[in-house]
């Protein structure tokens, strides 16, 4: 293996999901899924709220419906899971990645020990390394996902601001919003003060272990038409190991008016991080300019990275309007703008046999996007329909210097232009009291332009060759089917097929092939930004029952894909996969015993594996067939004493790079999350133990190429504490 130093050099700043592959070389609430008392969404904040068919309000008091349970958040025949603020709120841990992952069929992979989750990746249906890419989040209906490789940072939505998050399970939300919907969709909608008191607000401290400390705020008014909220946090953490400290502050504010035939908002964010990485800890020999050397995994919280670090600063500013056309008609036209810069420094592992190498990397994101589509509610007969149509455009403007420190000229400066521009429709008939048949299908086109100048005569931060020029064309389509059918008011049907596509983004170009031949002389190979588009078909049936406190969901699925992005993390580049196929079931479960107490639990199954190829039948590396989680709530004392358990298992999983399936596994393992909370008048305090049992484990690490039984890994924390205190007025 080559030194660390090295590997970092061809990859993107601050991409925390897979900065260790290149320093080693619930179900939360199944039944709120078909309450139906969920908060009232205005449909300018998700595309996948009120499209449903006949069933949609699960309603008898709306004509057309029935009391049957509702279907799904708005993709008919599709797998789903909505989480409330009471859900957040109560969840011993608070981190949006844990609690997503309480749900069935996601999974987690950790890097830092989850401080405020930053280095957690959230895996819907087991993608493994390229899990951010293949899960697409949208904050209130628009896409967070960008076209860089850093992947979306949950951590900078202040927790306290979420009204709900939506699990849609599947490529089927590829028809609404394109790229990045491959193993499903998951949509943040935040609180906005709309109907609310005429002023209210919110603070709360916290401490914890590993010397974190935080504190949060919210204000919101509401006045007439006009409403507005505002939400702020900043974290603090030492972090477990050794240069991991984090330090962060995000924030998001919101204006809107409101009226029954025109509503109008414009949101505002901010947020900064600092983070260092600590690297791995690996048990490999590695080689460093032609010596080998061993190391140990040792002391769990030590560094072999004792400098590196990422920094990370962003905005954004969208605004938008939603217009009543006619009954059952409205116009809704949104855009905005999002800026994103990152700075890291990677030296590498000082007591390697070369030293300290140095490189710095800097670069920016601009983002900008407009998306007016159409929403048409109509009867004709006895038949509902319901259609949700417009057009989307994105344009990507991405920087990248390259140096070997950041006050040296870059011997590499990376210039990456996209813009994507797709229409859509998707229509849902109620054909039945009974019955939603749903379809869809999107087309876009993407336009790319890439550049590397390349300076031969700056201090050598990255000894590549110089990239061939890339100019682009090319369409993509995606499209779905879904059917739904309620048997009684007790059992539902749903099934449903789809097509999806994802095309690489602008870091997965910069590094498409070996950057070198060698050893012994290492000589540079030109990269030329070229990968294949990656393509997926899937199908999926289930069935939903509900039945006074008792709620339950299961569904089978299939998946096919084509030219999957992988990274190669011994030989540092990017390229497709031979045909992968995974499948596998999903199961969740609400029993309200009383007003007092309630259980909950989910299971999944899952399989991906390689289809054709080299490894053809062998397993997909990070993806744990056995995954799930189980807990309970109990209010012992009314809102005075409230106590929440969560437990969380995953089988055992194949080490990153371990293609061939010869080399030991990542172990299964389990963690217990326990939470003590309270609320008195307008004061409120919790009390958390996360990993009761003090588990210490790993669940992201890199196997060897080339040594059986050598890897690398991200050891993460034991028992953590954590105590918060705070108010209402």
């Amino acid at each position: 293996m080559t030194s660390t130093s090295s590997k970092i050099r061809s990859r993107a700043p601050f991409n925390l999901a897979f900065i260790s592959a290149f320093l080693a070389a619930s179900v939360t609430t199944p039944a709120l899924a078909q309450s139906t008392s969920l908060p009232e969404i205005n449909v300018s904040t998700t595309r996948l709220s009120n499209t449903g068919g006949n069933s949609n309000s699960g309603s008898a008091t709306v004509p057309g419906t029935t009391t049957a349970p509702a279907p799904s958040i708005g993709i008919v025949g599709a797998s789903t899971t909505v989480i409330t603020s009471d859900d957040i709120a109560r969840a011993p841990n608070q981190t949006i990645q844990e609690i997503i992952a309480s749900a069935p069929g996601v999974q987690l992979t950790n890097l830092f020990g989850a401080v405020n989750g930053t280095g957690s990746v959230v895996d819907v249906r087991s993608f493994g390394a390229f899990a951010s890419s293949n899960t697409l989040f949208l904050l209130n209906g628009r896409r967070l996902n960008e076209a860089d490789l850093q992947g979306v940072d949950l951590s900078t939505i202040p927790i306290q601001s979420i009204e709900r998050i939506e699990i849609t399970r599947g490529n089927s939300g590829a028809v609404l919003y394109g790229d990045n919907a491959v193993g499903g969709v998951i949509n943040i909608v935040t609180k906005t003060g709309v109907g609310g008191k005429p002023y209210a607000g919110r603070i709360e401290g916290g401490v914890g272990s590993y010397g974190q400390r935080g504190g949060n705020a919210s204000v919101s008014t509401n006045a007439g038409p006009w409403s507005s909220s505002m939400f702020a946090n900043a974290v603090h953490s030492d972090g477990y190991r050794a240069n991991n400290k984090l330090d962060q502050q995000n924030a998001v504010g919101d204006i809107r008016y409101t009226t029954p035939e025109f509503t109008a908002f414009l949101n505002l964010t901010a947020d900064r991080l600092q983070l260092g990485f600590p690297g791995t800890l690996a048990n490999m020999y590695s080689i460093d300019f032609g010596a080998t050397f061993f190391s140990t995994l040792g002391d769990p919280r030590a560094t072999r990275t004792p400098y590196d670090y990422g920094q990370k600063q962003g905005n954004s500013v969208t605004a938008g309007f939603t217009k009543s056309l006619w009954t059952g008609a409205e116009l809704i036209v949104d855009g905005g703008v999002r800026n994103k810069k990152q700075q890291s420094g990677f030296f590498g592992d000082p007591a390697s046999i070369g030293g300290l190498n140095y490189a710095y990397v800097d670069s920016t994101l601009q983002t900008w996007s407009v998306t007016p589509r159409l929403s048409m509610k109509n009867m004709f007969g006895s038949i509902s329909s319901n259609i949700l149509t417009g057009i989307d455009y994105y344009n990507y403007q991405y920087d990248s210097n390259r140096s070997q420190q950041y006050f040296d000229p870059p011997n590499h400066v990376y210039n990456l232009s996209q813009q994507t521009v797709a229409g859509y429709w998707q229509q849902t008939l109620g054909l039945l009291p009974t019955t939603d048949f749903s379809y869809g299908g999107r087309i876009q086109y993407m336009s790319l332009t890439a550049r590397d100048r390349y300076d031969p005569t700056a201090p050598f931060g990255s000894l590549a060759a110089q990239a061939s020029p890339l100019d682009k064309t090319e369409t993509n389509h995606a499209l779905h089917i879904g059917l739904e059918h309620r048997l009684n008011q007790t059992f539902t049907l749903f099934a449903r097929a789809a097509q999806a596509f994802r095309t690489p983004n602008v870091d997965e170009r910069v590094v498409t092939g070996p950057a070198y031949q060698g050893p012994p002389f290492f000589t540079p190979i030109p990269q030329t930004f070229q990968l294949n588009t990656q393509t997926s078909y899937d199908v999926e049936g289930g069935v939903r029952f509900h039945s006074g406190g008792f709620d339950f969901q299961t569904s089978y699925y299939d998946m096919h894909l084509k030219n999957e992005i992988h990274f190669n993390p011994v030989q540092f580049f990017n390229y497709n996969l031979d045909p992968t196929h995974r499948y596998g079931t999903e199961t969740s479960a609400s029993l309200r015993i009383n007003e007092a107490f309630m259980l909950k639990g989910g299971f999944a199954f899952t399989r991906a594996v390689f289809e054709e190829g080299a490894f053809a039948g062998n397993d997909v590396p990070l993806v744990s067939r056995l995954s799930g989680s189980a807990g309970f709530s109990w209010n012992v004392w009314h809102k005075y004493l409230v106590f929440d358990a969560n437990a969380r298992f995953w089988s055992s999983r194949r080490f990153d790079n371990d293609q061939p399936n010869t080399q030991p596994l990542i172990p299964a393992n389990a963690t217990i999350d326990l939470k003590l909370s309270g609320t008195v008048d307008q004061f409120f305090w919790s009390a958390a133990v996360i990993n009761l049992l003090d588990k210490q484990y790993y669940d992201y690490g890199i196997a060897s190429a080339t040594m059986q039984g050598s890897y690398a890994i991200y050891p993460l924390p034991g028992r953590v504490f954590m105590a918060k205190a705070g108010m209402t007025f």
